[in-house]
């Protein structure tokens, strides 16, 4: 029987170390702190590593994701920071925000099936402020040889999965894309993202 992405994702957030870690991703850190503060989305943001990290930078933050392991984890982070975030559990297309209301969203890691990544992207798309900064890190459909060779370096196993810059720049046709780019990069993330990977990159503007 096949596991739920639910029950994939709680047992993961369940284990008392932190995932991928406490401190943020490295390519969101770098372009947070390039664009100004404002109202921020984090969808799938997990533990909340992300998150935590732009409220300590004064940004307007929301968070959600499916599982409530990660919620918990996420609050308790805040909460050891010092700082607050709005953390919503439930599926992001289900999940009332408005539209044209978020300065900047950020999809860090965010895999899904070819079919809910084209209406997620969409969604987000629809959430940005004109002017607003989309920032997308994935990992990339040439990344699976990495995997196999460092299974640590995490990432799904399916290629369907994974991002190729075609793919995203259809998915995200109604922006202006500043940057799209496929890089390899070393991860030192928790303990499911440790090693070289291939990734996506993507800066744009709604």
């Amino acid at each position: 029987m096949m596991t739920s992405p639910e029950k994939m994702w709680n047992d993961r957030y369940a284990e008392k170390e932190y995932a991928y870690g406490e401190l943020p991703n490295e390519f969101l850190k770098e372009k947070l702190n390039g664009i100004s503060v404002g109202k921020l989305l984090l969808p799938a943001d997990g533990e909340g590593r992300n998150g935590v990290y732009a409220a300590t930078l004064n940004w307007e933050v929301y968070c959600c994701d499916i599982s409530m392991e990660g919620q918990k984890k996420a609050l308790s982070l805040a909460s050891k920071k010092g700082v607050q975030i709005n953390y919503e559990v439930g599926s992001f297309g289900d999940l009332d925000f408005e539209e044209n209301s978020f300065d900047a969203i950020a999809l860090i890691y965010a895999h899904f099936p070819p079919h809910f990544r084209k209406e997620f992207h969409q969604r987000a798309m629809t959430l940005l402020k004109p002017g607003g900064v989309l920032i997308l890190e994935g990992f990339s459909k040439n990344h699976l040889p990495y995997r196999e060779k460092n299974p640590k370096v995490g990432g799904p196993n399916v290629l369907e999965m994974l991002f190729d810059i075609h793919e995203i720049s259809s998915d995200f046709d109604g922006l202006q894309i500043q940057s799209l780019e496929e890089k390899e990069v070393e991860l030192k993330e928790g303990v499911y993202h440790v090693g070289i990977g291939s990734v996506i990159r993507l800066i744009a503007t709604k």
